[in-house]
């Protein structure tokens, strides 16, 4: 490392801590020509793939920007954006590649989005994936209600085998309740 003071190509490195949760190291280096000290920072870049094969580093902004989209005019906070964008930056770095597809990218914030908002994450879905008729969307819905459906138990005390948390179906292009 090239010192700043005297520009002397080499310098030591004297001490080494990990900051912000491990994501940089800093490092305390001493130049051997002049003697002064100074402070490097070095971050792992993790670059993200496009479709068109050109490479840009991860914005935990640009996942941001996207999921705000998806959650406009709907009951989710910045502070659960951010969260979300958060676990798709560790989800996305966990897999240890120092460049990743977009369209993993994609996927990892599909997960977390699904949990946070169905409305959200079906706006989502809808242009992440490309839907091309009203038939992308029954599908789409269809899952996400079987799914739901699954991990929701009926309550022990219903009147008429339905629940009170029933949710309206669409049913010859008509929504039932």
């Amino acid at each position: 490392m090239r010192c700043p003071y005297c520009r002397h190509p080499d310098s030591r490195v004297v001490d080494s801590r990990e900051a912000d949760d491990g994501a940089l190291i800093r490092r305390r280096r001493a130049c051997p020509e002049c003697g002064r000290r100074f402070t490097t920072v070095e971050e792992a870049i993790l670059a993200i793939v496009k479709r068109s094969g050109v490479t840009e580093p991860f914005s935990r902004l640009k996942v941001m920007t996207g999921v705000r989209k998806a959650c406009q005019g709907r009951p989710v906070d910045e502070d659960a954006i951010a969260l979300l964008a958060q676990r798709v930056e560790e989800a996305v770095r966990a897999r240890g590649a120092a460049e990743v597809p977009s369209h993993e990218v994609g996927l990892a914030i599909l997960g977390p989005l699904r949990e946070l908002d169905e409305v959200a994450y079906l706006r989502f879905a809808s242009v992440y994936r490309s839907f091309d008729s009203l038939g992308d969307f029954e599908r789409e819905i269809a899952m996400l209600r079987s799914t739901t459906a699954e991990s929701v138990v009926p309550p022990e005390d219903s009147d008429q085998g339905e629940t009170k948390d029933a949710q309206p179906s669409l049913a010859n292009g008509r929504w039932q309740h």
